[in-house]
């Protein structure tokens, strides 16, 4: 097996926002694989005194963990337990209501002798690749399908679209949410490796065109995670700035042969 990973700040004056880890070989047999893109908050209020990178560590903590040791949970109970326990953390001291809260994007896998288990939430992506060479993104769409006129604005955002019906969802400090993750899995042995990327390093694909996500997992497989960072930061610096957005973000991407 091997695992790797890499992340880079958006701006080395800010801390990272990002989470990723992996545990292999998880009680004996398989593994688990986290990565989670903080979602930076706009200057103001958010009712929590320990702010994103506070929240990443613990909850992507406790994804870690729970899914090692708790394979009779789903990974949706697992997300669950994860955020009940990171809300418990803090809720003496913040306003969990706060739209604002700290949370999170999720990628979750995990894997043993017989199936790999997924979970994305919100705008990370999990790539899959096949014992016949085919490449399958795994993506929960919802910020992409919501109305940009609205998502222009943080103040409409917050009160239409953010973790609402009909808008998108993140890991924040309600447990139910875990109920809208996009979830499945496949047989192990129809899988030959896996990736998780933040929207920051997503970007190669969905944003700067560098190539499609089969050729971005071959740069993954063949040049390792670092590369792969480092090409999105060469394309923004050269003039790649996205449509919508900071210019460079957290960008980290782990990748697992099984």
């Amino acid at each position: 097996m091997r695992i790797e990973f890499a992340t880079l700040p958006g701006d080395p004056d800010r801390p990272n926002e990002d989470f990723v880890s992996a545990a292999s070989p998880a009680c004996g047999q398989g593994g688990t694989l986290v990565v989670l893109d903080g979602v930076t908050p706009p200057s103001g209020d958010d009712g929590c005194v320990h702010g994103v990178p506070w929240f990443t560590a613990r909850l992507g903590g406790a994804l870690g963990e729970l899914s090692v040791l708790h394979p009779d949970l789903t990974l949706r109970e697992v997300l669950s337990h994860a955020i009940r326990r990171t809300a418990n953390a803090h809720g003496q001291t913040c306003d969990l209501s706060h739209v604002r809260t700290p949370q999170a994007t999720v990628v979750l896998a995990r894997w043993d002798a017989a199936r790999i288990e997924y979970l994305v939430l919100s705008d990370s992506v999990l790539l899959a690749e096949r014992v016949d060479g085919v490449v399958q993104a795994v993506l929960d769409d919802r910020l992409d399908r919501a109305p940009r006129e609205v998502l222009r604005s943080t103040e409409a955002t917050d009160a239409l679209l953010r973790n609402k019906e009909g808008g998108f969802f993140t890991a924040a400090a309600d447990p139910e949410v875990a109920a809208r993750a996009v979830a499945g899995q496949w047989p192990r042995a129809t899988v030959r490796s896996l990736a998780a990327l933040t929207d920051g390093a997503s970007r190669w694909v969905e944003r700067l065109g560098l190539g499609d996500w089969a050729e971005c997992l071959d740069v993954l497989a063949k040049q390792g995670p670092g590369v792969l960072l480092d090409q999105v930061r060469a394309a923004e610096t050269a003039g790649g700035r996205p449509a919508a957005g900071k210019q460079h973000d957290d960008a980290t991407a782990g990748y697992v042969v099984l």
